[in-house]
Formats: C-alpha cells, sequence, structure tokens
C-alpha cells in the first residue's frame, strides 16, 4: 500500500543510542534498505515504530548488549521481568538467521500466535512482539502460547525502549 514508506533515518529512541544498544551481528545481517522496509510493512500490513526503525539502521537486527523490561507480575521467565538478548531485523525471507521479522506470519501460525502481531524476539517458547490488535500504532507484549500467557510489556514501542535496563540488574535465581 501506497501509505507504507520508510521513515527518517533521525529518529531516536528515547534514553538508548543505538550506537551501545547493539552486539553481535552473528548471523551477519545485510545494511537495512529503504525497499527492505517497504516490502517487509506492505508483507506484514503495518507501519514499524519509527524508534525500531532507527535501531535497524545502525544494525538490521541481531544480538543486544543484554537488556530486560521489568514486569509488574510474573511470566514464564522471570518473577519480575523479561529478556531482550536479541532483535529481528529485516531480512529477505530466505536468508538463514532466525531473527527476521519478515516470517512473522509462518512463525504465527507454526507456534498458534494471536493476530495482528510481528514478532521482534523470542524462540518459540516465548516471544516478545509488537502487538497491533488495537490498531495501527502497537504495544509491546510478552507472549507464551504453551502457558497462556499474553501481557503487555509497554504501551509503546518507544516505552519499551525507555524502560529496558541491563540484564545483568537481575540475578540469576
Amino acid at each position: 500500500p501506497s501509505r507504507l514508506r520508510p521513515l527518517s533515518s533521525n529518529v531516536r529512541p528515547h534514553h538508548m543510542p543505538p550506537s551501545i544498544f547493539w552486539a553481535s551481528n552473528h548471523y551477519e545481517h545485510p545494511p537495512l534498505t529503504d525497499e527492505a522496509i517497504l516490502e517487509a510493512q506492505s508483507l506484514l500490513g503495518v507501519q514499524l515504530p519509527p524508534e525500531l526503525l532507527a535501531l535497524l539502521r545502525v544494525q538490521n537486527g541481531g544480538y543486544t548488549q543484554g537488556f530486560a523490561h521489568p514486569m509488574p507480575q510474573p511470566t514464564t521467565w522471570a518473577k519480575d521481568h523479561v529478556p531482550l538478548e536479541d532483535l529481528a531485523g529485516i531480512l529477505e525471507p530466505q536468508h538463514p538467521s532466525p531473527m527476521n521479522l519478515v516470517r512473522t506470519p509462518e512463525a504465527t501460525i507454526e507456534w498458534g500466535l494471536p493476530p495482528n502481531q510481528v514478532l521482534l524476539s523470542g524462540d518459540g517458547h516465548y516471544w516478545i512482539t509488537l502487538d497491533y490488535r488495537n490498531g495501527p500504532i502497537p504495544s509491546v507484549a510478552w507472549i507464551d502460547v504453551e502457558c497462556g500467557e499474553d501481557f503487555q510489556i509497554a504501551p509503546t514501542f518507544s516505552a519499551f525502549l525507555e524502560g529496558l535496563v541491563p540484564a545483568s540488574q537481575y540475578s540469576e535465581a
């Protein structure tokens, strides 16, 4: 659709400089292009948040520096937080990386996820998603289908980024 367009690369996440967000690009994701953004948004039928695109313009997905987001209720991951160890990029569907948000439609079917999600991070047992069930501005959700968890992490992607803390703040108990 013509309403879907790449957003300016000068948009930056609050409190999270993209240059310190990323760690390894282990799967050798190529740089993000405007064409890839347009194709992904068309395929997924959504407008991706500008803060996500700003991060992906620095590194098109991969491992993060190791973050966590506090949670007000326990999840299958921990009693008080969820992890953000990696973030999906916008890649060709055939790219071998498991960190590819373009694969959302097939993963949604495979894992029995609710509709209107874009998968940001996860391993099949749990997912962190952009949740578009309530409209064109997504919230960020924690979904564990096997255990029946479907919780809002943050009302927007920007608020999600603002809430991230180093994972080292949480002990492995």
